[in-house]
């Protein structure tokens, strides 16, 4: 996929998608909108909810660029906690796209772990560190056929107006089978639409306030 790469407000990177006619993440602050919407509203808040787990299985709706996995592999590693992560991606970025992020040196992080993300052999777990076991699968989300496998799906499709398939009642429907019980789902999107489909195939959807250029974000919990 034709790409063209920005700085965002906070000096993270982004891509641009010239199909797609959209950026990968917030033009505010890529590094500022993850950092919000997937772990501190995703991941750290299905760990408060559940002391009693601690190995939580991630699904990623849209891998993209990495960045999201990447953070996680770091919090895996300061908490010391085993994540098992699967990311979903129909375009995955060319090597050389990919390799022009500057996310391991901003996060300070390890290139060659970032790098493995977009490397890997797809539909095989690969222990990219220590705490984190990583796959990747080059395939399209919403066809997504699996029942009660992760407590948090990072949903991080590009944006209903771009793509409504992704966002419609039997791709949501299917994130929420995917779940086990009292797993979370959480997307940057705020829609009124989207929020209403949550709850018709089962979601308690809740309103949070969004990151930098963004009044509002879901996070939806299977209870």
């Amino acid at each position: 996929m034709s790409t063209t790469l920005l700085t965002t407000d906070d000096g993270s990177a982004t891509l641009h998608s010239e199909v797609f006619g959209e950026t990968y993440h917030s033009r505010r602050g890529a590094r500022t909108e993850s950092e919000h919407v997937f772990l501190r509203n995703g991941l750290y808040a299905w760990l408060e909810k559940h002391p009693e787990y601690g190995s939580p299985c991630i699904l990623e709706a849209g891998f993209g660029t990495g960045l999201n996995a990447l953070l996680t592999l770091l919090a895996a590693d300061q908490l010391g906690i085993e994540i098992e992560y699967t990311g979903y991606e129909a375009y995955p970025l060319d090597l050389q796209t990919a390799a022009g992020l500057d996310y391991p040196a901003l996060l300070g992080a390890s290139a060659d772990d970032f790098m493995a993300m977009h490397r890997c052999a797809e539909g095989q777990a690969h222990r990219l560190a220590p705490f984190f076991l990583f796959e990747k699968r080059c395939a399209r989300f919403e066809l997504l056929d699996e029942a009660e496998r992760y407590d948090v799906v990072y949903f991080d499709a590009f944006a209903p107006g771009t793509q409504p398939e992704l966002w419609s009642p039997d791709a949501l429907g299917r994130m929420f089978r995917a779940l086990r019980p009292g797993g979370v789902w959480v997307s940057y999107c705020a829609k009124g639409e989207v929020r209403r489909t949550l709850q018709s195939v089962g979601f308690r959807a809740e309103r949070l306030p969004g990151p930098p250029g963004k009044r509002e974000m879901l996070r939806g919990w299977k209870e």
